[in-house]
């Protein structure tokens, strides 16, 4: 915590999933590496500079004290950017033969890059995006300009 309030990090995006090894077995399949904290309800994946987990939808709106009820668009969606458009192409057809379902088909967007959606296996949308605007660092995560003044 800072002095004027949360730091500004995020560290875990944990995704509420019908199935853990399921969805597990899904994004392995995109090739990311399940991490050896994993278990058999949970699933965790080192994304570059957060953790991406997967846990049971039920369980997770428990351990929320909330309700697990709600489908179609839940105001969030994911975005992995990539470094052209022919990536952008690529990633989404990789993300279809491991069973994820297009959404929107790439295209060219108003802000001047390249994206389409597509969602895993429980719905969650992820956006496959080229920005020309926002490089990226030694790490391959994105860098924005300064704060504004």
């Amino acid at each position: 915590m800072t002095t004027t309030g949360l730091a500004p990090r995020l560290s875990i995006v944990t995704l509420g999933v019908a199935n853990v090894p399921k969805a597990r077995a899904f994004y392995e399949a995109l090739g990311w590496q399940a991490s050896s904290a994993s278990q058999e309800a949970i699933t965790f994946f080192q994304l570059s500079g957060v953790v991406l987990a997967l846990f049971q939808r039920n369980a997770l709106a428990d351990d929320a004290h909330v309700a697990p009820a709600g489908d179609g668009f839940r105001a969030v969606t994911l975005a992995h950017n990539v470094g052209s458009e022919a990536e952008v192409d690529a990633a989404l057809a990789h993300a279809v033969a491991c069973g994820a379902r297009i959404v929107k088909e790439a295209t060219k967007v108003f802000w001047g890059g390249y994206s389409g959606y597509f969602a895993d296996l429980d719905g969650h949308l992820w956006e496959v995006a080229y920005n020309p605007f926002l490089p990226f660092d030694e790490a391959g995560r994105p860098v924005l300009p300064g704060p504004q003044s």
